[in-house]
């Protein structure tokens, strides 16, 4: 018997041990290899709240080329600056009243005139807008005198060390070797670049850095030289080793640091331009620090940023969840498991940080550099889900920062508790948008982190912690639900835009998704206020009891019970098929019947203008599928065949040539894979989102169930 013990406890070590994941060697089979100037696969180092991205010399050399691909950006969260407010628009002159549930309700919106209106509604959109704080790149001549062009590179081999977050540039110049290693430091704003070549002591290779101005524009690429903004940019400090540049706009001032080990000069050469020029070296180390005017300079040496990025990664790729496909069949597993590990390392790099990330990250501005705080979801759950919940929490202090602004919100509309903004900034104010004004989605979110937050630290200290905004959060929701005496019931809306921006505000009322998600926000703020033995508010039961059901024809979900025409419509086919979230996004709930639910993925999955989608919709179907118990759909839809869900070899999920990264695509398909392999209450069964036909061979750990 003792023996027989013996052997089983044996065979149990070794199965526990079987599991053990080799996560170097999964980690670094995805290294990215670059072998040319392509201008879509540029790669970036960074810390979650600062992000430098590079072209294929290791620095940002050719700005121009890559703009319109994946820019060459700098960015930081604190970055932020606002043109001079010089016509005194107000904020006010951006609202408009809106007949809702029988009273006026103002809304921020972009309106058609008068001219002066317009002209405010585009300032405070465009106001702030997150800024490229410098391009630091080569300047290179070539034997003849001339600067050399992309096509001079020859040679091209550039890698990114996943394990490591150094990225190791090798190009050739009319022969002569160039070697570049860049690093970021994990806790500061800061770069390091170490430079060999024989071009240094030629001093045909010099460093520059360049500081442009901001667009005010949509987006910005980093790439506009020129303004009439009166903007200063001085030396203000200078040695042999060091010095500081002092860049001065409207409403903010920051210093590059500059420290270098090796014989070299810098020079202003133009009004925003300095060069760094070695001499009698052939290796460079340099360091370039960016932080705000009133912060102190203090530069690391290139050797304690690479140490930094070396320990700060082997970090993170050891904590939290993995999954590794080897020895799968399906030839799709391999591409799986590269946009899993790619989109950790990218995630991790743009979106980590004490504000809400825009859906750009730290690379390029998109909607001025403006977090939406809808998709903040697809930025941040799958954190918690990968058993990493500290890098969510990291960005839910700044919902109390904005937490004033966001009651005030509620009361000038005439509701309770807070409307969390959609298009904000890093202050929590509004930005006028005819649509995102509408939006009603991101309301639940709070309470949705919140509940992540608890289920990975179930101490009566977060419910303390978070406790304050999760009620007021349900205090808007219940508030915002509306009585119809009619039908005895609580409905959502008119005056609401569902997730899918298909439909008019004022038209519209009770979409579906929304509405499961209403009863399931308010049952879990309820539940918290019954784990703190507080008084569970009346209203909120009563919203909760006769919240209107999910609106069903011929035996499907409509979008909105206000469109009977969800599914003949051809415009209703497009954009977000939300639908899918009722039961995906969220878990079953006393609204959902799983029958008619399977019957609407079913339609939607065979009529939905796929190509009119964007990159979160994939995985969010893939997690309706899974929840359904179809797990070859949820592979299906991972993998389908759409531009919106292409992942470049850098990772990144491209859009179109507008977005040509798309950061909520890269956390949507972590967040479904985390479900796919762990499951969700209830489930008890191994990867129950994965075939179980023999082609998938799935090796998981780390991860935490979802609702």
């Amino acid at each position: 018997m003792k023996k027989q013990f013996s052997i089983i406890a044996i065979l149990f070590s070794a199965s526990l041990f079987a599991q053990k994941i080799d996560r170097k060697a999964l980690v670094t089979r995805y290294n990215v290899q670059i072998t040319a100037i392509d201008t879509l696969a540029s790669l970036t180092v960074g810390n979650g709240a600062f992000a430098f991205t590079v072209d294929a010399t290791g620095l940002q050399t050719f700005p121009k080329t890559y703009q319109n691909g994946i820019p060459l950006g700098t960015q930081s969260e604190w970055g932020w600056d606002s043109y001079k407010n010089v016509n005194s628009y107000k904020f006010s002159e951006t609202l408009r009243d809106y007949k809702q549930y029988g009273r006026d309700i103002s809304y921020t919106v972009q309106i058609k005139e008068p001219a002066r209106r317009v002209e405010a509604v585009n300032w405070f959109r465009q106001n702030p807008h997150l800024l490229q704080l410098g391009n630091l790149g080569f300047e290179i001549t070539k034997k003849d005198g001339s600067i050399v062009k992309p096509s001079d590179l020859k040679a091209i081999s550039q890698k990114l060390n996943l394990w490591t977050g150094e990225i190791e540039s090798y190009f050739e110049v009319e022969g002569t070797p160039v070697t570049v290693y860049t690093a970021s430091h994990q806790d500061k704003d800061e770069i390091g670049v170490k430079v060999k070549s024989a071009l240094l002591k030629e001093k045909r290779l010099k460093i520059s850095l360049r500081i442009p101005f901001p667009t005010g524009d949509w987006a910005d690429m980093g790439t506009k030289w020129e303004g009439r903004q009166d903007y200063k940019t001085t030396l203000t400090e200078k040695s042999k080793t060091q010095a500081v540049v002092k860049h001065v706009m409207d409403s903010i001032s920051y210093n590059v640091g500059l420290s270098w080990k090796g014989n070299a000069q810098i020079k202003k050469t133009g009004e925003h331009y300095f060069v760094l020029e070695p001499s009698n070296i052939d290796v460079l180390e340099l360091s370039c620090l960016f932080a705000l005017a009133e912060k102190p300079v203090s530069n690391s040496s290139f050797l304690v940023i690479e140490n930094s990025s070396i320990k700060g990664w082997e970090q993170f790729w050891k904590s939290g969840a993995a999954v590794d496909f080897s020895g799968s069949t399906d030839p799709r597993a391999k591409e799986l498991e590269r946009r899993v590990i790619l989109s950790q390392y990218l995630t991790k790099v743009q979106c980590t940080g004490k504000v809400p990330p825009q859906e750009t990250g730290l690379t390029y501005n998109s909607w001025y550099g403006k977090p939406h705080l809808e998709m903040h979801w697809w930025h941040g759950v799958h954190f918690a889900l990968w058993n990493r919940a500290d890098l969510l929490e990291k960005s839910l202090p700044w919902y109390q920062k904005v937490f004033d602004k966001a009651k005030n919100i509620a009361k000038r509309q005439g509701f309770e508790g807070a409307r969390w903004q959609k298009m904000t900034d890093p202050d929590g104010n509004e930005s006028p948008s005819s649509v995102g004004s509408f939006l009603i989605w991101q309301q639940p979110h709070f309470i949705t982190y919140a509940e992540l937050i608890y289920r990975n630290k179930p101490e009566k200290a977060t419910l303390d912690l978070y406790s304050e905004r999760v009620f007021a959060t349900a205090d808007f929701m219940a508030s915002f639900a509306n009585y119809d005496a009619k039908k005895d019931r609580y409905v959502l809306g008119p005056g609401v835009i569902p997730a899918q921006e298909r439909f008019k505000a004022m038209e519209t009322f009770n979409p579906t998704y929304e509405l499961a998600y209403w009863n399931w926000a308010l049952k879990t703020a309820i539940a918290w206020k019954k784990k703190l033995n507080q008084k569970v508010p009346e209203k909120w039961e009563t919203v909760l009891a006769k919240l209107s059901p999910l609106p069903i024809s011929d035996q499907v979900y409509l979008a909105t019970e206000s469109a009977t025409d969800s599914y003949t419509n051809p415009e209703f086919k497009t954009d977000h098929p939300s639908v899918l979230g009722t039961f995906g996004m969220l878990p079953e709930t006393s609204l959902l019947d799983k029958k008619i639910m399977k019957n609407t993925f079913d339609l939607v999955w065979n009529t939905w203008s796929w190509d009119k989608t964007w990159g979160w919709d994939f995985p969010m179907t893939a997690m309706s599928a899974a929840r359904l118990q179809m797990p070859e759909k949820a592979i299906d839809a991972l993998f389908m065949n759409v531009t919106t869900n292409t992942y470049l070899k850098n990772g990144h999920n491209y859009q179109a040539e507008r977005l040509t990264l798309y950061l909520p695509g890269n956390g949507g398909l972590l967040t479904a894979v985390a479900m796919m392999c762990a499951g969700w209450d209830g489930t008890t069964e191994e990867n129950p989102g994965f075939p179980k036909d023999g082609t998938w061979k799935v090796k998981s750990e780390g991860f935490k169930k979802f609702f």
